[in-house]
């Protein structure tokens, strides 16, 4: 395990090096100043700005002295948030989306899981072509619709909920986030489920388990349901990532100050530290929860060697 282990960072430490390297060259080609504002600043003063955070030498010289902070931990100043370092931005807003992301994932893996495993049991009756029917549904319906037609519904008609707001991770101001961010990954999940359970249950494993008399459901719980998750262990890596860091729309419509709205207005305002530090953060946490997937792929298949 261990040289697997080891294996997998050797590719991962040049995988992150080539995402720095094009992330820093693309944000130095786009156009546009971080210190473009409607008033010029006067030739002077831009001068003192640019030398202040060295962006008045080369730009090799920029890349190189950005490589060695990122190799000692040091992500740099934000160019527009006055006296906050890009590692204080990340600390202070990694654990909304964090909150967001896991709730987000656990319940879409859990209910997922379970409508997958019931469409399979039911295949090609009314259950297995409503449960697709659905999923078909959360997969074609994009955030930024259903995000606003819950918001109509349970915040303004009913009054149940808050429309938006933070309010310290409070349960209610969580459900309408958590849920808009977790139905597409129960469309996906189940439908990957589904699959899987269908192929493991016409196994010949299956069968002999069922010629022996056990019980469907010891059959479906420790024998099919094991076979047929592989694949989307693969998946929840990527997909636990992408949630962690913060969807954009969602956390737009619902003023919720995640990791995911600062990536873009930072983005907008040529904030180059901190879009570097976001897309670092994001990298490292992919090549993490991917080796994770792959080693939770080999515990649940013998027949995978991580030697």
């Amino acid at each position: 395990m261990f040289r697997f282990i080891g294996r997998r960072l050797l590719v991962a430490l040049p995988t992150l090096f080539l995402v720095v390297t094009a992330a820093f060259f693309m944000m130095r080609a786009a156009p546009g100043s971080p210190f473009d504002m409607d008033r010029k600043l006067s030739p002077e003063i831009e001068r003192n700005i640019m030398a202040k955070y060295g962006m008045n030498r080369p730009l090799g010289e920029q890349y190189v002295s950005y490589l060695v902070g990122v190799a000692h931990g040091d992500l740099g100043p934000s160019l527009k948030y006055k006296d906050k370092t890009v590692l204080q931005i990340l600390k202070e807003n990694y654990g909304v989306s964090l909150k967001l992301g896991l709730s987000a994932i656990l319940i879409a893996s859990v209910v997922g899981v379970s409508l997958g495993v019931l469409a399979a049991l039911r295949q090609n009756g009314t259950v297995d072509y409503g449960v697709m029917g659905v999923a078909i549904l959360g997969v074609c319906i994009p955030t930024f619709v259903t995000a606003p037609m819950l918001v109509l519904v349970f915040a303004s008609k009913l009054g149940w909920l808050p429309s938006a707001g933070w309010n310290d991770g409070a349960l209610t101001n969580l459900v309408l986030p958590v849920t808009v961010l977790a139905l597409p990954q129960i469309a996906i999940i189940s439908r990957l489920t589904r699959a899987g359970m269908v192929e493991v249950l016409h196994s010949n494993y299956v069968r002999t388990a069922r010629a022996k008399g056990l019980p469907e459901s010891r059959i479906v719980a420790k024998h099919a349901l094991r076979a047929a998750i592989l694949p989307l262990v693969s998946y929840l890596g990527p997909a636990c990532a992408g949630l962690i860091t913060g969807s954009l729309v969602v956390e737009k419509i619902f003023g919720l100050p995640g990791l995911g709205k600062f990536f873009v207005i930072s983005a907008l305002q040529r904030d180059y530290t901190v879009v570097m530090g976001m897309v670092i953060f994001y990298a490292t946490l992919i090549l993490v929860l991917n080796l994770v997937a792959d080693l939770l792929y080999a515990m649940l298949d013998p027949r995978v060697r991580l030697g």
